[in-house]
């Protein structure tokens, strides 16, 4: 009977360590578990994290184009006249650029001959015109005042010649209807008149008038 006993208890001391050894293999198992959800928990915590740095610096990039989009502010008209302006030269500033040529439009009036002499004083001569885009720049400006342009029939009458001995018959004309017509005779030079239409009228009458030279070379 002792011998059996013994067995016995030796039987269920064997079960109690199987029984041991089983809970700790589970232990071990959910401790494995959940180290590993912890482990991918920290790994999609840090993904989240670098996903949000990367937010937050590409916010900052584009906050800072954009302040530098903003304080490039597009020219008004008057900075672009102002641009327009110093780009035909430091002493010129009272002259508007367009295609290639600067342009002064005068305050004052003068006679034909008198305003010729006063382009010339500034290097420069009245204004001949020679397309379309140019007589429309030249309109705009006007504003339906009278200018006088480089053209006159002076030397032959009838001849209507620019001041660079240019014939105006044949290159770009823009003469108001009927107009050269010599109608008070002695008519013999040209003004921008309504709606910027050419006109012939006497030498002698008070117009202001448009002076032109080629853009200045910059300076060294």
């Amino acid at each position: 009977m002792m011998v059996r006993v013994g067995a016995y208890e030796r039987q269920e001391d064997d079960t109690d360590e199987e029984a041991g050894t089983a809970a700790a293999q589970r232990m071990l198992a959910r401790y494995i578990r959940q180290w590993q959800w912890k482990s991918s928990y920290l790994v999609y915590l840090l993904l989240a994290v670098a996903y949000l740095l990367i937010i937050i610096l590409f916010g900052i990039v584009a906050s800072k184009a954009s302040y530098s989009d903003l304080n490039k502010e597009p020219l008004k008209p008057e900075a672009q006249q102002d641009r327009e302006m110093a780009s035909c030269g430091p002493d010129n500033t009272q002259w508007v650029r367009f295609h290639g040529k600067c342009y002064y439009f005068s305050p004052e009036k003068a006679t034909w001959m008198i305003a010729k002499k006063k382009c010339e004083a500034k290097q420069s001569q009245l204004v001949i015109i020679k397309s379309m885009a140019e007589q429309n720049f030249l309109q705009n400006r006007t504003n339906n005042q009278r200018y006088w342009i480089g053209l006159s029939n002076k030397n032959v009458e009838g001849e209507w010649k620019w001041l660079d001995g240019s014939d105006s018959t044949s290159g770009f004309t823009y003469w108001a209807p009927g107009k050269p017509n010599n109608s008070e005779s002695g008519e013999d030079c040209a003004h921008l008149w309504n709606n910027g239409k050419w006109n012939d009228v006497y030498c002698t009458y008070p117009c202001n008038y448009i002076c032109e030279q080629p853009v200045p070379n910059p300076r060294t």
